[in-house]
């Protein structure tokens, strides 16, 4: 279960997956702990340039 709240016109299911989007089909573990990675690198400059 995901922590995320589902926006509207969204069901529980698209929620707990939603972060998937981005990542191709038939990704491996590899490809998806490389593209969650640099999202969150990406994040964190984002919110280091807002300070």
């Amino acid at each position: 279960m995901s922590n995320t709240t589902p926006r509207a016109g969204e069901s529980d299911d698209d929620a707990d997956d939603a972060h998937l989007q981005d990542v191709e089909d038939g990704a491996g573990c590899t490809e998806i702990w490389e593209t969650l990675s640099e999202r969150r690198e990406a994040e964190n400059a984002d919110a280091a340039d807002a300070e």
